[in-house]
């Protein structure tokens, strides 16, 4: 029997599982699905050779994270590639948003918010480790950076607020830092959301939103083959249904949602911590759709072609429609649309000549609807002539997302809606948020603080608690990665 089991192999469970073993514990990961990773697998989804990230593609968080920097991904042998420009945002008449990885670059484009752009990002950026530590964090703790921690929070509190137009006197800066805030599948003006648009914003201007070489993929992949360099094992195609499977392990880490934790526990939770799980909210969900396509995308505005992933809504008003619609269960006429391209710096996606284009709409939650046409329809917006490029397609709908990740409850691909008490209290108001009331049992998925994204952040903040509590091991989980494997034994 091993040390530690892992229910749930995304990044976040082999995030915990790595820093386990590297404190000399022995450890078991037990996937349902027949491939690792998670939201991070990648899979030839439309046509032979043109592979395809199943949920997450562009990764904000790879070059930041602090357990990835701990870890060092690259040194791990992932190749991480980024676009000139992180994001793209257009607008009708051939107008564009473009956010380069150059701070003064991207506000020279802005005409007269370029000076607006730059006072809201430039502290930021100068301090993006110390941004990284306030958002990253188990939200139980002071920052290190206390002066950052006050920008960021005085900005997000701005931009979650009526006075989010305070600053912006033309329609692109504001549509651009929109297109990011909506990545929460909430209304953009919600104070997570703005905090999330603050904070890949920021990483948009640092390193960039990389792509991994080959498909995202490749970041479950260099942690799996640390984890069985130490020893480890990851069992796939073995769905747990209870946690009796794992009775005698001292440690059993569950990177599952709280509907998963209810189904496999049983009755060995107290029935007022089962309650509360039960109401744990589900927000807005994705229908996804793949394209294979025999060439890029014939977008209008210029320098779209450059950008890893471009948002497609327009105005910020409009985004707020598209949202406030999702929220209401009701399916936008013209949806908020992310799209990446993979194809700018990757030609190993697709055959020669060809490209794999990535597309979700938000949708809600639970929804069986198959909105190709509507997202085809908003990339034709902007990118007159897409159509013609199309070769294939693949479509999940929201009702099917949970078929490939249980994580996914109707398409929830954020494991739990992104509200301001969600935020702070994922799953349930608890002071540590990862133990559950069964001893030795502990979540690390998206459904905890600091909640969806891979950035493993989850599974270290789990997994310090359970060295901690089980192990009597204090190192400090990053410590362990940098270092030489503990001998727990």
């Amino acid at each position: 029997m091993a040390d530690a089991v892992v229910v749930g192999s995304g990044p976040n469970g082999l995030a915990a599982a790595v820093i386990l073993a590297r404190a000399g514990l022995t450890v078991d990961v037990y996937e349902a699905e027949a491939t690792a990773g998670g939201g991070s697998r990648t899979a030839e989804l439309t046509l032979p050779g043109y592979r395809h990230d199943v949920c997450a593609g562009a990764h904000p968080m790879a070059l930041a994270s602090p357990i990835f920097r701990a870890f060092d991904l690259e040194a791990h042998g992932v190749e991480l590639l980024a676009p000139e420009v992180s994001y793209a945002h257009p607008l009708d008449g051939g107008a564009a948003g473009l956010a380069w990885r150059d701070l003064e670059r991207t506000a020279a484009g802005l005409g007269r918010d370029g000076a607006a752009w730059r006072s809201l990002f430039a502290p930021l950026v100068r301090h993006w480790s110390d941004v990284v530590d306030v958002a990253m964090s188990d939200l139980r703790r002071l920052p290190h950076g206390l002066a950052t921690a006050i920008r960021f929070g005085l900005r997000t509190l701005e931009q979650g607020s009526p006075m989010w137009n305070s600053r912006f006197r033309e329609p692109v800066a504001p549509a651009l830092l929109t297109g990011i805030a909506t990545h929460a599948i909430t209304p953009p003006r919600a104070v997570p959301a703005a905090g999330a648009a603050l904070l890949l914003g920021t990483l948009a201007h640092v390193g960039g939103w990389v792509l991994p070489r080959g498909g995202s993929q490749a970041i479950p992949d260099a942690l799996i083959a640390e984890l069985e360099r130490l020893g480890g094992r990851v069992h796939t195609g073995h769905r747990v249904d209870t946690l009796d499977e794992f009775a005698g392990t001292r440690s059993i880490m569950l990177d599952l949602a709280p509907a998963e934790l209810l189904r496999i526990a049983g009755d060995r939770l107290p029935a007022r911590y089962a309650q509360r799980l039960r109401g744990f909210r589900y927000g807005g969900a994705a229908c996804k759709i793949d394209f294979a396509l025999s060439g890029p995308v014939p977008w209008r505005a210029e320098g779209c072609e450059l950008a890893g992933t471009v948002h497609v809504i327009g105005t910020r008003a409009e985004a707020m429609v598209a949202e406030h619609a999702v929220a209401a269960g009701q399916h936008a006429e013209r949806p908020y649309v992310l799209a990446i391209q993979p194809g700018v710096v990757d030609p190993t996606r697709a055959p020669a000549g060809g490209h794999t284009f990535y597309t979700y709409a938000h949708v809600p939650n639970g929804s069986p609807r198959d909105v190709s046409d509507a997202v085809i329809a908003q990339i034709e917006r902007f990118a007159p002539g897409f159509r013609d490029v199309i070769v294939a397609r693949n479509v999940r709908t929201a009702a099917e997302m949970s078929t490939h990740n249980a994580n996914y409850v109707g398409g929830d691909i954020s494991a739990g809606a992104m509200t301001l008490r969600q935020f702070a209290f994922r799953p349930v108001p608890r002071w540590n948020p990862y133990a559950t009331p069964i001893p030795g049992v502990y979540l690390c998925s998206s459904s905890t603080p600091p909640g969806p994204g891979v950035h493993g952040m989850n599974g270290l903040h789990a997994a310090r608690h359970a060295l901690r509590e089980r192990f009597a091991v204090r190192t400090d989980p990053l410590a362990l990665l940098r270092t030489r494997p503990l001998q727990y034994r």
